[in-house]
């Protein structure tokens, strides 16, 4: 492969490479592995930082064990706000988190914010209840447990005011290096009025990386002049992302047709039928990307039948032009699929979800039961009708490392809902370009003319695979030349990075 300035030159042989480029810098790769660079998309960059440098509680195994690793850091750290993030109490011995007591016990009088795994609930101390005003009356307070919905933006807008702006700095300058040494080019950063605000989205935009920012701004209008002026305001790339329709099924906060299994009551709905159409209606008619974040089955219903209802007023062409999305999209039927498909709404997705909470055992069997969490994030059928796939962490819920995306994807613990390694490769490469607006049809591949986006990985194995539970679509046979990617074998390492490189440029090795 020849690359000249930030384009691939050429691609073919090493001997007629060497005669056409006598004078170029050749590099010996020495076995390893090139291919187009990952996109992420959907992620939350600073506070992917911040899980980097602040308190990790993914591996609590226990409330006490919870309470350990808390006091531990507060001990580590003597000043200011003590931000964790990760906890998921869904497969402890006793599910049930530290209470506001049992945290202001071991850490005193400092502030404390601990968000949930899925961050659409935290944990909070004492003190920085305190400095929320109308918290109490706030809609998902509890005194003793985790906060959520209004509560919970409300502690969260307060535990970032108390971050310094080095502190920030630090966190999205450490989060993007570590996207580069993932073999990750380009995110889309979902932002919103409750998630990092405003400040945090538009110096995030300003950061001088290498790692190019798509972002989405999470925040309804009603009108196609409200839109376009919302653009101009945030320079986001459309009003789509984390717009929150519900929340997240960890949190029974997704919004559920039936009550959850685990719980007596459906979730919350945080936008009602007419503001999500007003919402796609207005996009649509300012030619910008709309979107929702829906995770339960009545939400996805509320941006179907919204979008649906634009489709009849503007028309397929006018809705399919914008490349409007939905994030998450789990519980979704085949003929929502078809629909949605029709429309050309893009699913942007996380395989790692079924990694972690999927299976008999796992949190959606808790929280569904075994008749609904079978059916959750059906790759293959959303595939089939025709939506196109984008591939994302959601990170800090998930972590950094795209070739796990992959596997879990071809791995899905639902007969049926895997895709093929190639389909879940394109999800995380040229699907995340198409659904950041860029359908040149090259961008994302390593053909001559593209960008010279790629990484270079230590892979011992290439194979050509399929699903286990799917007919072969393709021959496996060398001869047949269908690019082989790394052997995504479960529980085995994935595939190193040695090298980042984006239009040209060394992000990483």
């Amino acid at each position: 492969m020849a690359v000249r300035g930030d384009v691939i030159a050429w691609l073919g042989s090493d001997d007629v490479a060497r005669a056409q480029f006598p004078d170029a810098d050749v590099v010996d790769l020495d076995g390893a592995f090139v291919a187009p660079a990952f996109v992420d998309a959907h992620v939350h960059v600073t506070s992917t930082g911040l899980l980097r440098s602040g308190l990790d509680l993914r591996a609590a195994t226990s409330r006490a064990h919870c309470l350990r690793l808390i006091a531990e850091h507060a001990a580590a750290q003597q000043d200011g706000i003590i931000w964790g993030h990760g906890w998921d109490d869904s497969g402890w011995p006793q599910p049930g988190p530290p209470s506001t007591a049992e945290i202001d016990a071991v850490v005193g009088d400092r502030p404390v914010y601990l968000s949930r795994i899925d961050v659409h609930s935290a944990l909070a101390s004492t003190p920085l209840r305190a400095r929320a005003d109308g918290l109490n009356a706030a809609d998902g307070y509890d005194a003793a447990g985790p906060l959520s919905a209004d509560a919970h933006h409300l502690v969260r807008a307060q535990a970032r005011a108390l971050l310094s702006a080095t502190q920030r700095t630090q966190a999205r300058t450490a989060a993007l290096d570590a996207f580069a040494a993932a073999g990750i080019v380009a995110v889309h950063e979902c932002a919103g009025p409750q998630i990092g605000g405003l400040q945090d989205w538009q110096q995030l935009r300003d950061t001088d990386h290498g790692i190019e920012v798509l972002g989405y701004w999470g925040e309804a209008v009603d009108s196609a002049a409200a839109a376009r002026q919302l653009m101009t305001d945030t320079g986001a790339r459309g009003l789509a992302g984390d717009l929150f329709v519900d929340g997240a099924l960890g949190s029974h906060t997704a919004w559920l047709h039936e009550p959850y299994a685990d719980a007596d009551h459906c979730g919350r709905s945080y936008l009602d039928a007419d503001t999500i159409a007003a919402h796609v209606r207005a996009c649509t008619e300012a030619q910008v990307t709309a979107g929702f974040h829906v995770i339960g089955d009545a939400a996805v219903s509320a941006a179907v039948d919204a979008i649906e209802r634009v489709v009849d007023e503007l028309g397929v062409p006018a809705v399919a032009r914008c490349g409007h999305r939905l994030e998450h999209l789990e519980m979704v039927s085949a003929e929502q699929a078809a629909k949605l498909g029709a429309w050309g709404v893009i699913a942007s997705v996380q395989p790692n979800f079924d990694a972690l909470w999927g299976g008999e055992d796992g949190m959606y069997a808790r929280r569904l039961g075994p008749d609904r969490a079978p059916r959750l994030n059906p790759f293959s059928a959303l595939a089939a009708a025709g939506m196109p796939l984008a591939f994302g962490s959601d990170s800090p819920v998930t972590d950094i490392d795209p070739w796990a995306t992959v596997r879990a994807a071809t791995a899905h613990q639902s007969a049926g809902a895997a895709v093929s390694a190639r389909a879940a490769f394109s999800a995380a490469t040229r699907g995340g370009w198409r659904a950041g607006g860029v359908r040149d049809g090259v961008t994302g591949t390593l053909t001559v003319g593209a960008p010279a986006s790629y990484a270079v990985w230590a892979a011992d194995e290439l194979e050509v695979a399929a699903p286990a539970d799917t007919v072969q679509r393709w021959s496996t046979d060398p001869r047949s030349r269908v690019p082989a990617l790394p052997a995504l074998t479960p529980g085995q390492p994935s595939p190193r990075c040695l090298q980042t490189v984006h239009r040209g440029s060394v992000l990483f090795g």
